[in-house]
Parts: C-alpha cells; sequence; structure tokens
C-alpha cells in the first residue's frame, strides 16, 4: 500500500472525528436543556398529620396507671438506677442519694447529701405524681440537676417504677387515684345542703295571706238573721 492509499485513509478517519465532532456541538446548540431555578427535585409532601403525629399515642393520666401498676415490673425497671442509687434501707448514697423511703420525702431531704443547686431549690416534696414528671425528662423538669439519666418516657413503666418505690417504706400509702385525682375533697365542717335551701331555718319571706272568701246573707226568717227591734 502506497502513500496515497495512507493519506485517503488518514483523511477519512480525520473527517469522520470531524464531523462526529461538529454534530455534537451542533446538537448542544439546538437541543440545549434548560437549567432549573432551584437544583434538585422538589418532594411534593401532604398537608395533612404526618405518621408519628397520627402514631402519637393518648397520653393517660398517671392515676389510672396506679392502679394496675407491678411493683414486681418496678423492681427491674429499678436496676437501671442501681449504679446510681441504693434501695435498701440504711444502704447510704452513691453517686445520687438512697431512694428508701423517697415517696413524700422533701426534695434534696437527705441530710449530708451534696445536692445541686437546682435541686435544692426546687422545694416541695417528691410525690408520686411529682415523681412521675421528673422521671419522665429529669433535665426538663429540674433544668440544671447533676442527674445524667436521660428519663422513662414509657408512662407504664414509670408507674411500675413508682409502685416500687412507694413500696420502700415500713408504712406505704396508697397511690392516687383517678376518681380522687378528679373530685377534690371538701373542705371541712361543711354540710351539704340540700337543693331548694336549709328546711331547718324559718324562710324571711311573710306568708301569702290568703284572702277569706264572702259570706252569703242569711235568709229572712232564719235563726241567724238579725232580729229587728221591738216596738
Amino acid at each position: 500500500m502506497d502513500s496515497f492509499e495512507l493519506n485517503k485513509i488518514a483523511g477519512a478517519v480525520l473527517g469522520t472525528l470531524t464531523l462526529t465532532l461538529g454534530l455534537g456541538i451542533v446538537s448542544e446548540i439546538l437541543f440545549a436543556p434548560e437549567a432549573p431555578a432551584k437544583p434538585g427535585y422538589e418532594i411534593a409532601v401532604p398537608d395533612g398529620p404526618s405518621e408519628a403525629q397520627v402514631a402519637a399515642p393518648v397520653s393517660v393520666p398517671i392515676e389510672e396507671l396506679f392502679a394496675k401498676a407491678s411493683i414486681e415490673k418496678g423492681a427491674n425497671i429499678a436496676k437501671r438506677c442501681g449504679s446510681c442509687h441504693n434501695f435498701q434501707e440504711g444502704a447510704g448514697a452513691k453517686v445520687g442519694p438512697d431512694l428508701y423511703g423517697v415517696v413524700d420525702r422533701p426534695v434534696a431531704g437527705v441530710a449530708g447529701f451534696a445536692y445541686s443547686a437546682a435541686m435544692k431549690a426546687k422545694g416541695g416534696d417528691w410525690t408520686p405524681q411529682a415523681l412521675n414528671t421528673f422521671l419522665t425528662n429529669p433535665k426538663a423538669d429540674i433544668p440544671g440537676t447533676a442527674m445524667a439519666f436521660a428519663g422513662i418516657p414509657k408512662e407504664m413503666e414509670r408507674a411500675d417504677l413508682i409502685a416500687y418505690l412507694n413500696s420502700l417504706s415500713h408504712n406505704p400509702k396508697p397511690l392516687p387515684t383517678a376518681t380522687a385525682a378528679a373530685s377534690p375533697a371538701a373542705p371541712a365542717g361543711a354540710e351539704a345542703k340540700p337543693p331548694g335551701g336549709d328546711p331547718a331555718k324559718p324562710s324571711d319571706a311573710p306568708a301569702e295571706k290568703v284572702p277569706e272568701a264572702p259570706q252569703p246573707a242569711a235568709p229572712a226568717g232564719s235563726p241567724t238573721a238579725d232580729p229587728k227591734p221591738a216596738q
């Protein structure tokens, strides 16, 4: 094969490459895609409630859960706190104060324990309701507390734990019920009054006077008629 044939082959290859490149440039000019104003893909989200909102459980008053709380289950849940607290009477404090007799004990009430300033400032007593609020989220209930525990989100587990803590006493009191929480006790000395007033107290309003019916006139000659004077 002479040089002329080689030149023809090289020219054909070069021409093909030039034509292909030219077609690519022309096609980009003719069919250039329009760039979006905002990069990325828009994901349409419905305006209805999210799955998390729909699936959120309805909050139940803790007093209702106390009625079916289990001390045995609460003892197992309390094992999560065993690294920082003692539950036996007279065992003393660990990282945190001992929890024997904690129900209805004054907040920051263990003598000699170095409570945080936030815990000392809380005040009040550790009632079952106060324990429930604190155990839900300790740092939210008492900002600045030194307790690092994240809390117990499940309501029934908190009720079981509080039932167990309530049993740690020589004379444990009954846990509050939903009925007692819904109907507060009447003040001492108050007497129930029947509807319509006190029947023992006379009414101040004067009695209504019933008018007397007129008496018919006696017929003449009757014994009750007035006699005529003697002439």
